[in-house]
């Protein structure tokens, strides 16, 4: 029951994000919001996650992880619903905020789960929570147009319906599979806080590898999540096309964290952390010389996206002596990382709006993935966080 809960928590850590770039388009023209304005918002959960982040760790601590985690799922169920209200635009903003915030609190906890609760199997585990994660994502990204046009009358339903079901559809489901697999779970998992535990870590080298790995992953996901589907409608596709093409690039996200726990084995656990980003390196460079081919490129984007996240939550856990310790890096990575991912695709979209095309602003990709690699030959070595070495 408890694989099931955390089942149905990852399979609502995404629709309410990657259901709002292929609706871009949508949502400007009926708000007048300019291309960077929409940036922005697309930020804004980034910076929520950036924000609250820190939080997480002395919550659960105070609270308990199983009561804290419940809260943030209904927060996470409010915000979407306040994202869709008619009206004026703010109503936009504070929802997406509280959307942030919501799956702030999630993010950092649950590696702290999977460690304390499926110790054996940390990597697989962590496989199949990204994956739902990428895969219910991708689903929200595909259908969100089409349900924006379903006809209401003679009138479109719009882009707030849109974003109100693929947010919102499972997340009664979960919160009351959470609920369910934790009832008088009361107060269960907290202790005295470990000023160590609190402090020492962001003090930490190796910590501070895990944090500047999940940014720089994250920065190049989400710019990818936010501006594939414009870029591919500058390319002559549909606004519906365009909307499959960002869920095919999540399908290969899906794939890609399922194939992670494959490749951590053996000789090459040590260089994984390394050797991933290769493949978006060549699906960037493919987008440049050749954008037509948009979907081969996206593809090889996406495989590297989904391990490369599954990746920053395995190294989380695995480097790590205890759940404490994890929540701890967990904590501070998942703040220090969304500040950085953050600018990814304020910086992607301004870039365009400058240059009117793309190639500056894919030039930043590849940057964020050179040095993801170099971070990544210092994260894969077998270090442990708050250990004197």
């Amino acid at each position: 029951m408890l694989l099931a809960a955390v089942c149905l928590v990852a399979a609502n850590m995404r629709p309410a994000i990657t259901d709002l770039g292929p609706l871009l388009d949508q949502i400007g023209a009926d708000t007048g919001m300019s291309v960077s304005a929409l940036g922005v918002l697309a930020a804004v959960p980034l910076v929520a996650w950036a924000l609250f982040s820190p939080l997480a760790h002395d919550l659960s601590r105070r609270f308990g992880q199983p009561r804290v985690l419940l809260c943030s799922l209904v927060v996470l169920l409010a915000g979407t619903l306040v994202r869709s209200l008619p009206g004026p635009v703010v109503s936009l903003w504070i929802g997406t905020a509280i959307i942030g915030i919501g799956i702030a609190i999630i993010n950092v906890l649950m590696p702290a789960v999977v460690k304390r609760e499926f110790s054996g199997h940390v990597a697989a585990v962590t496989a199949t929570y990204t994956a739902l994660l990428a895969g219910l994502g991708a689903v929200s990204s595909g259908v969100v147009v089409p349900i924006s046009h379903i006809d209401f009358g003679g009138q479109p339903a719009g882009w707030r319906f849109a974003l109100l079901v693929t947010g919102a559809a499972l997340l009664p489901f979960a919160i009351a599979g959470w609920w369910w697999a934790h009832r008088g779970a009361g107060r269960a998992h907290s202790r005295a806080a470990s000023p160590k535990g609190r402090t020492g870590i962001w003090a930490d080298p190796v910590a501070w590898l895990v944090a500047v790995y999940m940014g720089l992953q994250a920065s190049m996901f989400y710019m990818f999540v936010t501006w594939l589907a414009p870029l591919s409608m500058s390319t002559g596709r549909s606004e519906v096309v365009a909307g499959v093409d960002v869920m095919v690039y999540q399908l290969f996200s899906l794939a890609g964290s399922l194939l992670l726990p494959l490749i951590l084995r053996g000789g090459l656990e040590r260089w994984a952390p390394a050797l991933i980003p290769s493949l978006a390196i060549i699906g960037v460079v493919g987008l440049m010389l050749a954008p037509g081919a948009i979907l081969l490129w996206a593809s090889l984007i996406g495989l590297t996206g989904g391990a490369t996240l599954a990746m920053s939550l395995t190294l989380m856990a695995q480097r790590a002596r205890d759940h404490d310790a994890s929540a701890a890096l967990s904590g501070m990575s998942q703040s220090v990382g969304y500040v950085i991912a953050a600018f990814g695709p304020v910086a992607f979209g301004a870039l365009h709006s400058v240059t009117g095309g793309w190639i500056a602003s894919l030039a930043l990709v590849l940057a964020v993935l050179t040095l993801l690699t170099v971070v990544g030959v210092f994260a894969g070595r077998d270090r442990f966080v708050l250990e004197r070495r």
